[in-house]
């Protein structure tokens, strides 16, 4: 009998417990939080429409309940969101938080000459600022020679240590040897890259097994890159090269992204089997007919070539420069030909929190609003096969929740004016 006593007291002591609390209490769960969201209308990115008067109640981190005829229960806090729509939290489909803006820095100096600790930093930061903009949830496609921080910093947004979106990360991302940067350096020296170099069918699925077993969600190859300054991108991988990678990724229960702007580095890569195909812009009718009979997913990134562009002089004055004009010609391709298409910007190469640049440059080419919103939401959800538990207003699914001002599905810009977000049932603003 004597030692059961000391065994409890133990176990209280060890507990924290205050002498008195008993087994059951210790035992029991905190109470969830529970939130009743009455904005102006929801769109749910279910059918593409706004439903004036719905409510969504939450409870703990997920969605309980939608409808108009929802009631709140006695213990629920009543989030009152007049004047507003509420939507998804949106989802990043291209993004690189250990980049910023080339006009700032170029890409070559920030792999070559900002340390890990800065662009870490500076990565953190970016993170807060892309949840704030009501983005809960990004896909990071390579640290750009920042090796493997990207994982720490999701497993540091996981563990509630920083805020941020909920990340995929793709680590190094794999790319031809000898086909990517940066370059002009004496022939012969090592100069530190901005990827993981492979050769080989066999050098290729190595380097996936070794990005994969670090952290990796995602495998980003490079299908076609530009050899040297001023030349026109070609393939630089194989077929059997990104065959093998993508068999590789998919046993490990990877996805793969595809870095491709050539029609033959486009075709190579959905007949190898990638789940996305990334910029894009020389792409032609028969490879989006291609996949959209596959179904694999397009991520156009057109705010890229618009920064680009921008920061060498373009006002925005039509008509468009080269680089513009081929990746919006190619997403009207892919529209046209209804490939599942991807929201996400290459954000990073232009500035975070401004992720909306790419769904406002969707519209402008011709996408429906209603389209657009559902491509950064429940389609990004389906693409990135995350739609059990994202990417809708819906029972069941996390509370991964933001309120607009207004109703983007008239205007697109309504998304930059957030009033509201909230990610795992938790409000961050």
């Amino acid at each position: 009998m004597f030692a059961k006593r000391v065994m409890l007291s133990l176990t209280l002591l060890l507990s924290g417990a205050a002498p008195g609390v008993s087994i059951a209490a210790l035992a029991a769960e905190p109470a969830k939080s529970v939130f009743l969201l009455t904005p102006t209308r929801v769109f749910d990115a279910v059918d593409g429409k706004t439903h004036e008067g719905w409510k969504v109640l939450v409870e703990g981190d997920k969605i309980v309940a939608v409808g108009a005829n929802v009631t709140a229960p006695a213990n629920a806090q009543v989030i009152d969101l007049p004047g507003t729509t509420l939507m998804p939290g949106m989802i990043e489909g291209h993004g690189h938080l250990f980049l910023h803006p080339y006009n700032e820095t170029s890409w070559d100096d920030q792999v070559l000459h900002e340390s890990l600790a800065l662009r870490t930093a500076r990565a953190v930061a970016q993170a807060e600022t892309t949840l704030a903009a009501g983005f809960t949830s990004l896909r990071d496609l390579g640290t750009e020679g920042a090796g493997y921080a990207d994982v720490g910093l999701k497993a540091a947004i996981n563990q509630g240590i920083v805020p941020g979106p909920r990340l995929s990360v793709a680590t190094l991302a794999i790319v031809a040897l000898g086909s990517y940067g940066p370059k002009g350096f004496e022939p012969g020296v090592v100069v530190p890259q901005g990827a993981e170099e492979a050769s080989g069918p066999d050098g290729v699925v190595a380097a996936a097994r070794r990005q994969i077993g670090a952290g990796a969600d995602w495998v980003k190859l490079y299908a076609d890159y530009r050899w040297g300054p001023g030349e026109d991108s070609r393939p630089t991988m194989s077929f059997e090269e990104i065959k093998a990678a993508v068999a590789a990724a998919h046993d490990a229960g990877r996805l793969v992204a595809v870095h491709a702007g050539t029609p033959e580095g486009m075709r190579r890569a959905v007949a190898a089997g990638a789940d996305t195909i990334e910029h894009g812009s020389g792409g032609t009718p028969e490879v989006f007919a291609a996949m959209a009979e596959k179904k694999v997913a397009f991520c156009p990134t057109l705010a890229a070539p618009d920064a680009i562009a921008r920061y060498r002089g373009w006002n925005g004055s039509e008509p468009a420069p080269p680089v513009v004009a081929s990746a919006r010609k190619s997403f009207q391709m892919a529209l046209k030909a209804k490939v599942p298409m991807c929201m996400g910007g290459d954000v990073g190469v232009f500035t975070h929190g401004h992720n909306a640049r790419e769904m406002e440059l969707m519209v402008e080419a011709g996408m429906s609003r209603a389209d657009v919103l559902m491509a950064a939401t429940s389609g990004n959800a389906r693409w990135f096969k995350l739609d059990a538990t994202l990417g809708a207003v819906r029972p069941g699914l996390l509370a991964d929740l933001i309120a607009v001002e207004g109703d983007p599905t008239a205007d697109i810009t309504a998304v930059r004016k957030i009033k509201m977000v909230m990610k795992n049932g938790v409000r961050f603003r």
